[in-house]
């Protein structure tokens, strides 16, 4: 939604509403796109930050015991003698 900021004063409250719920509002000025209302995301707290990082490790740990290493993650290429198969 475009609206010059001569309108938007007299509606504001419903343009951060509809901004808040995913609309896109770009204020204009003289026709041309001056702002755009984006909601404010929230900003997570150290329990927040530390549960996600926790939750990465684990990730990443459950991920690196899938499987076999890099070093041999070729070897069904190649048979006993180690030459190609």
């Amino acid at each position: 939604m475009r609206i010059s900021v001569t309108e938007a004063k007299g509606q504001l409250t419903e343009l951060v509403r509809r901004a808040e719920a995913g609309d896109e509002v770009v204020l204009t000025r003289h026709g041309q796109a001056a702002v755009r209302l984006v909601p404010v995301r929230a900003v997570p707290d150290a329990k927040a930050r530390r549960q996600l990082l926790e939750a990465v490790r684990a990730a990443g740990a459950a991920k690196a015991k899938a499987g076999p290493g890099a070093a041999r993650s070729q070897d069904f290429l190649y048979g006993d003698d180690g030459l190609p198969k």
